[in-house]
């Protein structure tokens, strides 16, 4: 190949190099006809992965901001009663994502749906038969019992924490719209309407989680005021007291019949019918290009040699 001299660097004769191409033009649509049926062939090797998403809002009726504006007025009062009055508090929309998650909520998710087999076992999915594919070296589904071949600590059957890293890196999706406010939960999964089903669940789990949480902390304040009403003789206490209550009385009553306390579904997930990914005809492009690189690359290499 001919470099001509200019300055001190070195250009290259393009019609030179067109011919050192067009010499090996043979090695190079073979490397790329080779690659790219080598990226065809993994791409349909690859299960489909279905994914499932639903719209969410963040419920603006917090049934505890009532209780938590009161006490902000009676600041040390409510700290006593250990109620929420705002100061420094996290956002509630961010606490309930962070929630949502978390190993613990994940974790219980798990247990309580019983979802260890689809979610760890799980290798496609039967579109026509409409049933799941599990790894039988995994978990024998004759015996309902899990075979894996597991090292220490891991054990045959897998542990929670295994569950809620798989979930975590491989299925669940969680995102915040930073302008609208608007919070989109998905599930992807080899099932499409496993997908579905779980993304209904984290949501109803969720604000059920929530609530329960809220309700629990509002009814230990009301216990504690009651007591402070007992204890005292001081009439304008009392009547602090008493509001106090009927702000926490008011969370638990809005929050026991608020199936979607903390975030409101606008849009609900549906089982889809398209697959999320692989992108098959991406692979196979990616695949062929890498293949024409390679083999523009060995035909130079092989030309410089001689």
């Amino acid at each position: 190949m001919h470099f001509s001299q200019v300055g001190d660097e070195e250009v290259i004769d393009l019609r030179e190099l067109f011919l050192v191409f067009w010499s090996g033009k043979w090695l190079i649509g073979g490397l790329t006809f080779v690659a790219t049926v080598v990226a065809v062939i993994f791409a349909l090797l690859l299960p489909n992965i279905y994914r499932a998403e639903a719209l969410l809002v963040p419920n603006q009726d917090d049934p505890s901001s009532n209780a938590s504006a009161l006490a902000a007025q009676y600041g040390g009062l409510a700290s006593l009663a250990r109620i929420n009055v705002g100061n420094g508090a996290p956002d509630r929309t961010a606490l309930g994502l962070e929630i949502l998650k978390s190993r613990k909520f994940i974790s219980e998710f798990v247990e309580r749906h019983d979802i260890l087999v689809p979610l760890m076992a799980a290798t496609g999915w039967n579109s026509e038969t409409g049933t799941l594919e599990v790894d039988a070296d995994s978990y024998d589904e004759s015996a309902g019992e899990w075979v894996r071949d597991a090292r220490p600590p891991r054990s045959k059957s897998p542990s929670l924490q295994e569950a809620f890293e798989k979930f975590s890196s491989a299925n669940l999706i969680v995102s915040q719209d930073d302008k609208t406010g608007f919070v989109t939960v998905a599930v992807e999964h080899y099932s499409p309407i496993i997908a579905q089903q779980w993304v209904e669940w984290l949501i109803r789990d969720l604000n059920a989680t929530v609530m329960r949480q809220d309700v629990d902390e509002a009814e230990r304040a009301i216990k504690y005021l009651e007591e402070q009403i007992a204890a005292t003789s001081v009439a304008d206490l009392q009547n602090v007291f008493f509001r106090l209550i009927e702000e926490q009385t008011k969370t638990v009553m809005l929050a026991k019949v608020s199936p979607e306390y903390m975030f409101r579904t606008i849009d609900p997930a549906v089982v889809p019918e398209l697959k999320a990914r692989p992108k098959r005809s991406v692979i196979a492009l990616i695949g062929m290009v890498l293949g024409g690189l390679v083999g523009i690359v060995v035909v130079l290499v092989s030309k410089k040699s001689t």
